[in-house]
């Protein structure tokens, strides 16, 4: 019987931290071919994820240009994924969560008749520009995908409202599968400031922040809370691996570069970011994917947006929303700084989101789809 071919297609950092395990995993089942097809999105954030995994794309577009825009990003990925298609002809294209590339990827596997999954399936905001334009971009590929994997139940039940139950399965977070390759205790920093942090001396808090519906105001307010936790708590240190997008880096430059104790980095490889994450204190961050991981590490997440499409993390303890007012932020984050059974109760609190065999589950569906194995069973917590 020959190999199914399955492609999966990714472009940016957080994707490939969750999606490399699993095209790993597909390549070590006999009765699939692993296939990876690359739009670089983010093209440096991008390879250095694919070289702590050893991987190499068997497809790259190589779409990333300066100031891209979503149509540039959308319309780049149509055109490069025929090409694609053609070449490698997958029995089914795997796209995962809800960027430009996910959209576009689904969207040019539909004109070719090709069958979707998709990975990490059902979140939902119900507010259609936040986060944006991520809320449209999963539902859409939810009108396309044939299987639906969801890292939680709530996720499932996101899709049977909107009348998707068939080809459905509860996985879990691949970002869990992911965690347990690259934390180590014995871990050594290629990046030197990470080595000389005073972990056991002060509360180490990792910043991340760059979402575009924070742009503006928002993100003004985030640095100048952070600036002010920073100046007014000299047994916290944060740390701020600060992301290539020029909005980004010029926000933080105005009002965060030069605080004291605030260390302002490059981003990190997968590795590093996910070990410094494992020996800090605390997480304040707007990315989706730390929600998942920093709870799997025991570190409470504030998260700097108006909502979550996680609320299974906030239901869980392991995370609160602290928004994007100055005031607030500040607040929220003193508590967890000054209050020990605050902190204590978020950061033992049990994660939602995956026993490290969500990769397992994924295939092993796959296989079932096209008649090659069991359906396996839904992860339960």
């Amino acid at each position: 019987m020959d190999k199914l071919r399955i492609m999966s297609v990714f472009g940016t950092r957080p994707e490939a931290i969750k999606m490399c395990p699993l095209v790993q995993e597909l390549g070590a089942r006999p009765e699939i071919e692993s296939l990876c097809c690359v739009t670089a999105q983010h093209r440096q954030m991008l390879d250095s994820v694919m070289e702590v995994f050893g991987m190499k794309a068997d497809w790259d577009l190589d779409i990333m240009a300066p100031r891209q825009t979503l149509s540039h990003i959308t319309s780049k990925c149509l055109t490069g994924m025929d090409e694609a298609i053609d070449a490698l002809k997958p029995d089914m294209i795997l796209v995962h969560g809800d960027t430009s590339t996910t959209f576009a990827g689904a969207l040019s596997a539909f004109y070719h008749q090709v069958p979707v999954g998709h990975v990490e399936a059902g979140l939902r905001t119900y507010d259609k520009y936040s986060p944006f334009p991520e809320e449209m971009n999963r539902k859409l590929v939810s009108s396309i995908a044939d299987l639906f994997f969801c890292p939680t139940v709530s996720n499932q039940k996101n899709l049977e409202k909107e009348n998707i139950t068939q080809g459905v399965f509860i996985t879990g977070n691949t970002v869990i599968d992911a965690l347990k390759t690259t934390v180590r205790k014995d871990y050594v920093f290629a990046t030197e400031e990470l080595n000389r942090l005073p972990y056991d001396e002060k509360k180490i808090i990792l910043v991340t922040c760059h979402r575009r519906e924070n742009y503006g105001e928002p993100m003004k307010n985030i640095m100048l809370a952070l600036r002010q936790i920073a100046e007014c708590h000299e047994d916290v240190e944060l740390v701020y691996p600060v992301h290539l997008s020029p909005v980004v880096r010029e926000c933080v430059d105005q009002y965060l570069r030069g605080t004291p104790r605030v260390h302002l980095i490059d981003p990190l490889p997968a590795d590093e970011m996910h070990n410094l994450m494992a020996r800090c204190y605390m997480v304040m961050t707007d990315s989706g994917g730390l929600q998942e991981e920093a709870p799997a590490l025991g570190k409470p997440v504030l998260v700097l947006r108006r909502e979550t499409e996680r609320p299974e993390a906030v239901a869980a303890g392991t995370v609160k929303l602290a928004g994007v007012v100055q005031d607030d932020i500040v607040t929220m984050a003193e508590r967890l700084i000054c209050d020990p059974e605050a902190y204590a109760k978020m950061a033992h609190a049990v994660n939602p989101y995956g026993d490290g065999n969500a990769c397992k589950r994924i295939a092993d569906a796959i296989l079932w789809h096209f008649g090659r194995g069991d359906r396996p069973d839904d992860f339960v917590i």
